[in-house]
């Protein structure tokens, strides 16, 4: 076990540090928002694909934006429907194109990334519910975006692991298209509900960029009816059966408050007879993925997801 982030990690934690910036907690909604959108800028461009198309398909709340990309070559491509972290309030297809580029060249698929309604305007479950329509959608729709309909997954980071193991659920419960496969990069799936005791709540509580405070943040933001932190859709760990899931491809972080519900979701997705793939990153903090070009890391997480990908299509 590291004892300490990789050198490359806390070089960007001092550079936050050194920015006059307060935690997310202590801002506005919108401030918050901006200071993703900021340090997403900050990175710079992604990879080029071959096309990227901004559209808009219909959600159960109206007009839901996404944004295809595709690799080179002849489609129909398998396709990844990809959620963004941010804790279910901040993010946005800007702050998660650098990534989307870097799996769609890796994994040599189509990714459809989802903006999915944001908290609190649109407390939960409005984010399921367009997850799973973004989902519903390529299956029906997808041969007119050159998609391949009998390969789809589902994937995301952080609140979009969420989103994307809710919507696996949600798949099994409504009888819904058949998926190939999700990939959950350090995934929030557990709720204050639960008598779980996770070490890595505490250990990495402040310090590591995502903070422990900043996650009781999200939720309060998030659920807004107590009686939705018992609902699996919300916490998947809940989930008394998880045997008719898809595949997973499961990202876990040393220094992480999530690290430790990752990895029980692991154990709990193997229990029930899902093939699962669990890479933990001994020296890396929460949101190192999204750090192409800055940490070598990112690129390998990249290159693994890619290949568990091509495995399952």
């Amino acid at each position: 076990m590291a004892d300490q982030p990789h050198p490359q990690v806390q070089a960007v934690l001092q550079m936050i540090d050194d920015q006059p910036v307060p935690p997310t907690y202590a801002v506005s909604v919108e401030e918050a928002r901006n200071q993703l959108e900021a340090m997403a800028a900050m990175r710079g461009d992604g990879e080029d694909v071959a096309t990227v198309e901004n559209f808009e398909i219909q959600g159960p709340g109206g007009a839901l934006p996404v944004r295809l990309y595709q690799p080179d070559g002849d489609g129909p491509h398998p396709v990844l429907v990809y959620f963004h972290g941010g804790g279910f309030v901040i993010g946005s297809l800007e702050t998660h194109d650098a990534l989307c580029r870097s799996l769609t060249n890796a994994a040599d698929c189509a990714v459809l990334s989802v903006d999915y309604r944001l908290a609190p305007e649109n407390p939960f479950p409005a984010a399921v519910e367009d997850a799973y329509a973004a989902v519903e959608w390529v299956a029906e729709h997808g041969d007119h975006i050159d998609v391949d309909t009998d390969r789809i997954a589902v994937g995301g980071d952080s609140a979009g692991a969420n989103l994307s193991a809710a919507t696996t659920l949600a798949v099994q419960d409504r009888d819904g298209p058949d998926l190939a496969h999700q990939v959950l990069i350090y995934p929030a799936v557990s709720s204050p509900v639960l008598d779980e005791d996770f070490d890595s709540y505490e250990e990495n509580a402040e310090g590591y960029f995502l903070e422990t405070e900043s996650m009781e943040w999200f939720v309060e933001q998030y659920v807004q009816d107590e009686i939705h932190l018992r609902n699996e859709y919300f916490a998947p760990l809940l989930a008394e059966d998880l045997s008719g899931v898809p595949s997973a491809t499961i990202l876990t972080a040393e220094f992480d408050p999530l690290r430790d519900e990752g990895r029980v979701y692991a154990d709990r997705l193997e229990a029930d007879g899902v093939d699962v793939t669990l890479d933990h990153y001994e020296d890396m903090i929460h949101g190192f993925a999204s750090m192409v070009g800055v940490v070598d890391a990112a690129e390998e997480a990249i290159e693994s997801i890619a290949a568990d990908l091509d495995d399952a299509f």
